[in-house]
């Protein structure tokens, strides 16, 4: 960080200099000489180690040293990973709100089957060789461990690599940090035999143990299996594993921006602050309010304890059930629900592949479908109110993260605001989506999002352009980042952990956002709505566009066509009555008298906008006067 600081939960003072495991070469960081990739690198001891191709062109020439990170590796799993399948029978079955078979209906679950995330994986290793590897151990993390990641397409992963972020993956993972010093004993012996341990919790960067010994938050003595009680399965740095990302390629630089480190060697500095920023989800919660302790939700994330403070109190609530089919109810099981935004992308893996292997049907998908939605409509709340002749629309985060959150590509949430007058037509729109061409007008509307992009020097090399990029593994910049932080938000604090606001601005203890429109001329109701989708036309597009390897952009855009373009999800709707009719144009606002009338002719002859209240638009006529007087006379409600 340059700061001398990290967030609780990290290892301090760890060697940069490491050796690979995969190659059992020892790289040192390199000096460089001109661009960032047309020159030949040169090591500390002053030999070449590398002679990169230049002169911008694709793919960068990257190696798995790059994207090397520590933790569990490729062959430290002795006794092998099983299929989720072997969970069935005690797991699923019995009750439809508790049992842990709940799985099955989540994103986790069809991670590696995700046909946006095939797309998005066949693009970065386009535009960087082998950058897949870090893409395949989150979204097929057992494959990946069992050494079925390479060829970095992912085409060697079969069978149970293909269950996604699977029962024996989550259940065998051990705490890498504890704190706390509450991890149990067999754990120790686990994090001596891996050799580079994680700086802090980022990018898939998992020790599991090489033992079948499976674990969870309660004691279960009864368990048919080896099983151990740890409580590093309640806790937010699990979820951090694959909830904060970071590219290794790109070191950070004393004056915050982001350069490329030394090709083929592994990242000057694993610390993730010290590299390059993909995802921050779970960084945006540890500079939350909810990191400190439990605050009182009200229950409205689900289950039956209505305080929230970690990730899994929101996407894994606790309600009073049995977690198998041989034990008895207890009030605070877990259900293994995790959804979050996602609406439509599960149906797409049900119709691309067999149910046999997903564990979907029909139902399970329609329910997951439900619950992401109830999550969104939860997620936020709106408050409209007329400030003098202007709608303002406030949007209050009730989240333990950034609204919205997580990749950011073609991620969006937006403000939908219509104004109708007294014979209910519908005046003017602001932020329109036409559902038959997924456009969004945003030119006119507040749209939450977050946008990367290629540096000049980047560019160069890479021949890519300038600026905003879906290129996500070369982006090495932020151009926007309006997203609505969480409670308990500082901007030093989101600044430290790179999650800061960029484009806009936020006062610290924000975590809501206003805007305002003009109320239009004649408007007596103004409805507003919250909209989020999770995949932009223009996202798709690139991942259509954009692929020259294979057809999985091609995939990826039929089904988005066949299940409705990535339909939004309404997360709020607020219809306001307009007093005045429109008529009010002066203070004191609330009342009609001759301030306004004056308004009105003084604006009439400069042409004031305003003024203009009856078509044709443009021109200030006659019926202008009509209009105005009819509103005028008809007075505030």
């Amino acid at each position: 960080m340059g700061f001398g600081w990290k967030p609780p939960g990290t290892l301090q003072g760890r060697l940069v200099v490491k050796a690979s495991r995969k190659s059992g070469r020892v790289f040192t960081p390199a000096l460089i000489a001109g661009s960032a990739l047309g020159v030949v690198w040169v090591g500390i001891a002053g030999f070449a180690i590398a002679e990169p191709r230049g002169g911008g062109s694709l793919p960068v020439p990257t190696t798995l040293n790059d994207y090397f990170m520590p933790g569990s590796q490729p062959g430290d799993v002795i006794v092998s990973f099983q299929s989720s399948s072997t969970c069935m029978g005690c797991h699923s079955d019995f009750s439809p709100d508790s049992e842990p078979w709940l799985w099955a209906g989540s994103m986790m679950a069809q991670a590696a089957r995700d046909p946006i995330y095939h797309a998005a994986l066949a693009i970065a290793n386009q535009d960087a060789s082998f950058s897949g590897d870090m893409c395949i151990r989150c979204h097929a993390p057992m494959g990946w461990l069992d050494g079925h990641s390479t060829p970095t397409d992912g085409s060697a992963l079969v069978g149970k690599d293909l269950e996604g972020v699977a029962c024996h993956m989550c259940h065998r993972m051990v705490d890498p940090f504890d704190p706390d010093g509450v991890a149990p004993p067999e754990d120790a012996m686990v994090l001596a035999m891996t050799a580079d341990l994680p700086v802090n919790p980022h990018s898939g960067q998992y020790v599991v143990d090489y033992d079948d010994r499976r674990r969870g938050p309660f004691e279960t003595p009864s368990a048919s299996h080896a099983w151990i009680q740890s409580p590093f399965h309640q806790s937010s740095s699990m979820c951090a594993t694959c909830h904060d990302v970071s590219n290794p390629v790109y070191e950070r630089q004393p004056d915050g921006s982001y350069a490329l480190g030394a090709l083929d060697a592994q990242a000057a500095d694993h610390d993730k602050y010290e590299q390059f920023p993909v995802e921050r989800t779970y960084s945006e919660w540890l500079m939350s309010e909810f990191a400190l302790g439990p605050i009182d939700m009200g229950g409205r994330f689900g289950g039956d304890n209505p305080l929230v403070s970690s990730c899994q109190d929101c996407h894994m609530p606790d309600i009073n059930g049995p977690g198998c089919f041989f034990t008895d109810d207890r009030p605070d099981m877990p259900q293994h629900l995790f959804n979050g935004g996602n609406t439509w992308v599960l149906q797409a893996v049900r119709n691309l592949n067999p149910d046999m292997e997903t564990f979907l049907s029909e139902d399970i998908v329609n329910d997951s479908i439900s619950r992401a939605v109830g999550l969104l409509q939860n997620a936020s709340d709106l408050d409209v109110s007329i400030d003098g002749t202007d709608l303002v629309v406030r949007i209050t985060n009730q989240t333990g993260h950034k609204l919205p959150t997580g990749y950011p590509e073609g991620r969006r949430m937006w403000i939908n605001t219509r104004f109708y007058d007294s014979g209910d037509t519908l005046i003017a729109e602001r932020g329109a989506y036409n559902d038959i061409t997924a456009e969004l007008t945003t030119a006119d509307t507040k749209v939450y999002e977050a946008k990367l992009g290629i540096g000049a020097d980047v560019s160069a090399a890479t021949g890519e352009p300038v600026g905003e990029s879906f290129h996500f593994v070369l982006n090495n910049e932020w151009l926007k980042d309006n997203r609505i932080p969480p409670r308990g938000f500082t901007n030093a604090g989101f600044d430290l952990v790179q999650a800061a606001p960029v484009a806009a601005t936020y006062a610290d203890g924000q975590y809501w956002d206003d805007t305002s429109y003009a109320i239009p001329a004649g408007t007596t109701r103004a409805e507003v709505s919250v909209w989020y989708q999770t995949a932009s036309k223009e996202y798709i597009e690139f991942l259509r566009d954009e692929n020259t390897t294979d057809t999985t952009g091609q995939t990826a855009y039929d089904q988005w066509e066949l299940l409705g373009k990535s339909p939004p999800v309404e997360m709020d709707f607020m219809s306001i009555g307009i007093p005045c009719n429109g008529a009010d144009l002066a203070e004191p606002f609330g009342s009609l008298d001759f301030s306004d009338v004056a308004a009105f002719l003084v604006g009439f002859a400069t042409m004031d906008p305003a003024s203009d209240l009856a078509p044709p638009f443009g021109s200030f006529d006659f019926s202008d006067v009509v209009t105005f007087l009819g509103l005028f006379g008809g007075g505030c409600p």
